[in-house]
């Protein structure tokens, strides 16, 4: 009677055991596009790597749950995000449309920067000196977004007929190189990474300017969530982004790829 009662025990045990394990875990795979960003995600050949996809991989095997990650142009990434096809869009910055239809965890304090080639020209001072100087031709990636008025300041640079808009950070940095356009605004390690892996534009890195400018301030960065996740899902997620991020794993991540002189003005924990 006594064994009869062991093993019916066990049978529960092993049973609630069962059923704890299957309610942890993702109940699919998890869809990650991506594009790539300086140190953030690195694109080498048919391998994904780099700040964020290191993190999602290093939290997938803890909480259960498979990050799959297919390469896009940064636009198309943005896209599939508002469009509800990708649950995770990382690295980003936070702006209303975003909040629409995602959750933002913020992970690392950031300030986009005006970067150009050191000519020797008279410093920048705001947006609207860099409109007044029409010799100067402005180069940024499509989807790239730091706010309202970095949005009007391409709408007034596209009438004006001085903005090229590129598909990633290497096509900026073969433009500046080549003196075909003269400054961008994104953050400095962006920009730092795609000369990194871009061979034709060697030696560009120590001919570049960086310049403060008050209208693009500093801002959170992070991840966000697809709100068309199931709830399960979406609140696995959320508590192990929140955890990273409060953990500072990516600032950790940006100093194991770049000097801590390159980030003093643009990158900070959160």
């Amino acid at each position: 009677m006594k064994l009869r009662l062991l093993l019916a025990a066990c049978a529960v045990s092993l049973t609630l055991a069962s059923h704890s394990a299957g309610a942890t875990g993702c109940s699919r795979e998890i869809s990650m596009p991506v594009s790539a960003n300086g140190a953030s995600v690195i694109i080498d050949g048919t391998h994904v790597k780099g700040i964020y996809p290191d993190l999602l991989r290093s939290i997938g095997p803890k909480i259960g749950c498979r990050f799959v990650f297919t390469v896009v142009p940064r636009a198309r990434q943005v896209a599939m995000f508002k469009n509800g096809t990708a649950d995770v869009l990382a690295p980003a910055s936070r702006t209303q449309d975003r909040d629409q239809v995602g959750t933002f965890i913020p992970m690392i304090n950031h300030r986009p920067m005006l970067i150009s080639v050191n000519a020797g020209r008279a410093p920048i001072s705001s947006l609207q000196d860099l409109l007044a100087r029409r010799e100067l031709r402005v180069a940024v990636v499509r989807g790239f977004d730091y706010g309202d008025k970095y949005s009007t300041l391409l709408t007034e640079l596209q009438k004006q007929g001085r903005l090229f808009v590129e598909v990633d950070v290497i096509a900026v940095a073969r433009l500046l190189h080549a003196g075909s356009a003269d400054v961008t605004i994104m953050g400095p390690t962006l920009m730092a990474g795609a000369i990194r892996r871009e061979q034709r534009v060697h030696g560009l890195q120590e001919r570049l300017k960086m310049e403060t400018i008050p209208e693009l301030p500093w801002s959170q960065s992070g991840a966000y969530l697809s709100n068309a996740l199931k709830p399960e899902d979406h609140a696995i997620l959320r508590e192990a982004l929140e955890k990273a991020g409060k953990s500072n794993h990516v600032m950790e991540g940006y100093l194991h790829y770049f000097r801590p002189e390159l980030l003093t003005d643009s990158v900070r924990p959160r």
